[in-house]
């Protein structure tokens, strides 16, 4: 009878405490699923932007924001940064870029009448130029450009402690939750209407 209940003791034990372990190893895998998503998010995220514009960010943001611990000289560069870098993300958008006969890369404006070559190397003939004319998706997807790059600004967390060092609970929230909605409100629309343009700081089709 001793040994019974020994023996019954142990497993009561594992029974009672299996329960109250288990909520926590959830809740555990459910922050680092989070945490991964939000890193995936904002590399996809970043994809969607300039080349140029991302890494100009990404590399004097450390530097204006002193890691998160800027003063007022350092908050005002910050916000100049993220302007002019959002304004890229938004002019770039209308540029487009084509291959000439010789197979170098050509970048231009597009404009209502067509494509503006930059560098005023060659020209395009009128039919094929009419391709690559100012559209009105256009400017959606400028306007969305600045949305998802503030939605990467936003990510960035010495960016948020130099505007907030200390915000309250409901800025916290909604620190969290707005880039969150930009992106994935900004990505479908992406993917229901794809730009066609491979302008400056975008990837180059072999087309």
């Amino acid at each position: 009878m001793d040994l019974n209940g020994e023996y019954e003791v142990p497993q009561d034990d594992c029974n009672e405490e299996a329960p109250l372990l288990l909520p926590k190893t959830v809740e555990r895998s459910l922050i680092q699923q989070a945490i991964s998503q939000t890193f995936q998010s904002t590399a996809h995220l970043a994809n969607l932007l300039p080349t140029g514009s991302v890494l100009a960010f990404q590399m004097l943001a450390p530097i204006f924001t002193n890691q998160g611990d800027c003063d007022p000289v350092g908050r005002s560069m910050t916000a100049v940064l993220i302007a002019l870098c959002g304004l890229s993300c938004f002019f770039l958008s209308f540029t487009d870029s084509f291959k000439d006969q010789t197979g170098n890369i050509c970048y231009g404006f597009a404009t209502i009448r067509g494509l503006w070559v930059i560098d005023g190397s060659t020209t395009l003939p009128p039919e094929l130029a009419a391709k690559y004319s100012l559209r009105f998706i256009d400017f959606i997807h400028a306007f969305m450009s600045i949305l998802i790059f503030a939605a990467v600004a936003l990510f960035d967390q010495e960016v948020v402690n130099c505007f907030y060092p200390a915000p309250s609970d409901e800025t916290k929230e909604l620190l969290t939750t707005i880039p969150v909605g930009i992106g994935v409100i900004c990505s479908m629309l992406f993917v229901a209407f794809p730009t066609q343009r491979h302008g400056i700081g975008f990837p180059i089709t072999s087309s």
